[in-house]
């Protein structure tokens, strides 16, 4: 829970520019569209997002109601490039649970 909930507070409203920021692209995989069935989305966010502001900015981009927010850090796959090795760099995940009844079609631009 965060602390602003923890003590009576709403969670300070982000705006329209901070919204795109946070969503950054729609994560299209067999495994993100097979979750697509129990009225979840997966998104590649900004690596400061926090669970609010990703809650906020899917309401806000997409118009629908969100149950549930869960976030983790992809870390980045080491490769070699021409004989150098080199590194991918980290990035963060979050798996938005949808309520009943609302859907997002993640092929269409916002």
């Amino acid at each position: 829970m965060s602390r602003a909930r923890a003590i009576g507070r709403p969670p300070p409203r982000i705006g329209r520019e901070r919204m795109l920021a946070v969503i950054r692209a729609p994560v299209v995989t067999e495994k993100s569209t097979l979750i697509g069935e129990y009225n979840q989305i997966t998104f590649r966010v900004a690596m400061d997002a926090t669970k609010p502001e990703i809650l906020q900015a899917v309401e806000g981009l997409f118009s629908v109601k969100v149950k549930k927010v869960n976030t983790m850090r992809v870390k980045g796959k080491t490769k070699r490039f021409r004989g150098v090795p080199g590194k991918r760099p980290d990035w963060k995940k979050a798996v938005v649970t949808l309520e009943e009844g609302h859907s997002v079609d993640v092929t269409t631009g916002i």
